[in-house]
């Protein structure tokens, strides 16, 4: 290995890949790995996600393999059978799904063949052969989602004009995902849409089936899914709409919610009526608490879809000085970086912050410590330490949230920003 990254944010691929399917409904992972993985994907993603873990399997109650130093010798996949004949007849699940950790990938077991055995018999058992050492838990997002499309997904559905899948949100690694997904539904309801989530609202395979007859993609991120975005439209003819970032208040969200209604040719004037409505209600609160919060100048680091969103909202509709945006994300694309970084410095009144891309844990603390007139510091629980050290006001919202209980709150679309601002005032 030739670099360390010191407390990386996030889990490995499998971990990602868990992470999905946990999320959605009456969906049973298999792993076929050492016995340490379930436990450790799950704390190391759930776990660190606002204290909450998967409703339906997780942890220790995960099916695995358990593969151990004669399988590596011999090969498992014989050990991988026995594990999936007991999911089957203990988990009363809608589809099952192989994985694969370090030691089944590097012995190079082949699970494809093994669960064909079961698609064979008519049974919904799938794999996904990416082991842990693939990536981090964003290319789990990514490799579980092309699995869904390659196993799932169906063609040749009649299109519906008012449905939407609504991509972009990751469960668990963004820590207010359910809540997020539920105030975008809320808000693409009232344009009289119905909305795929996949993960919210007990959404289950019957929704990714059926979600090749959308009329729309929606997708809440700068740089992840461009595979699956790409799939969706070359094999289904899905278009798509890519919002770089989650919104934040009325600025970004009405920008989202009028292209989303210009994509859809929904009414210009039915759109602005919604949008319109939800500005009164949010400016309702706000020009109540105008100078409650005192002047800021903040900094943010987090994964690039919520930096993206906050930054924008601090600066352009609260007004707030944003010095430092760093990028969480292992973003390596160069035209990710360009797009990202234009959405954090092309604001609408105040001087664009200086943006950095870094994982490493010590050297965000390098960076955040070279600035010395931040009075407000917008991360993760991470993030504490230097702003225990500084003696400023520290906001956790981005992954890993160790230090609070996350349920369905949202910062997320116009609701999530009273919200946002209300516990700003509240941990000062």
């Amino acid at each position: 290995m030739s670099a360390i990254t010191e407390n990386p944010r996030g889990a490995c691929v499998l971990g990602g890949i868990n992470d999905v399917l946990c999320a959605i409904s009456r969906v049973c992972p298999i792993y076929h790995s050492g016995p340490g993985c379930c436990m450790q994907t799950t704390g190391g993603e759930s776990g660190q996600a606002g204290l909450r873990t998967p409703h339906f399997l997780s942890d220790v109650s995960t099916p695995c393999s358990n593969m151990l130093e004669r399988d590596v010798i011999f090969g498992g996949e014989r050990k991988l059978r026995g594990a999936i004949d007991g999911a089957i007849e203990i988990i009363d699940a809608d589809a099952y799904f192989v994985l694969t950790g370090c030691t089944a990938g590097i012995i190079g077991d082949d699970i494809e063949s093994v669960t064909r055995e079961y698609k064979d018999r008519g049974l919904r058992v799938y794999s996904i052969t990416t082991p842990g050492f693939a990536g981090d838990s964003n290319l789990g997002y990514e490799a579980a989602f092309q699995s869904l499309i390659d196993n799932i997904v169906e063609g040749d559905l009649e299109r519906q004009p008012d449905l939407v899948n609504l991509f972009g949100v990751i469960p668990f690694h963004e820590p207010f995902w359910e809540g997020t997904l539920e105030e975008f539904t809320r808000l693409f309801q009232k344009l009289g849409l119905r909305v795929n989530t996949f993960f919210s609202g007990n959404q289950g395979i019957e929704h990714i089936r059926s979600s090749s007859s959308a009329s729309l993609n929606i997708i809440l991120n700068p740089w992840l899914l461009q595979s699956a975005e790409k799939h969706y439209r070359e094999r289904f003819g899905v278009p798509s709409l890519r919002f770089p970032g989650i919104p934040i208040g009325a600025t970004d969200t009405t920008k989202l919610v009028r292209a989303v209604g210009k994509a859809l040719d929904l009414d210009k004037t039915f759109v602005n009526e919604v949008t319109s409505e939800e500005e009164a209600y949010i400016y309702h609160y706000f020009e109540r608490i105008i100078g409650r919060l005192g002047w800021k100048r903040f900094a943010v680091v987090g994964e690039a879809a919520v930096a993206v969103g906050v930054t924008r909202f601090l600066a352009n509709d609260y007004s707030f000085t944003p010095v430092v945006t760093i990028i969480s994300d292992p973003v390596f694309r160069d035209s990710d970086r360009k797009l990202i970084t234009k959405q954090i410095t092309d604001l609408e009144y105040a001087k664009a912050p200086d943006v950095f891309f870094e994982t490493d844990h010590y050297r965000i603390m390098e960076i955040l410590e070279s600035y010395d007139d931040i009075t407000l510091l917008v991360g993760s629980t991470l993030e504490r330490e230097v702003a225990l050290k500084w003696d400023v006001q520290c906001h956790v919202m981005s992954f890993p949230v160790s230090d609070k209980l996350v349920l369905n709150r949202t910062y997320g679309g116009y609701r999530g920003s009273l919200t946002l601002i209300e516990d700003l005032y509240n941990n000062l």
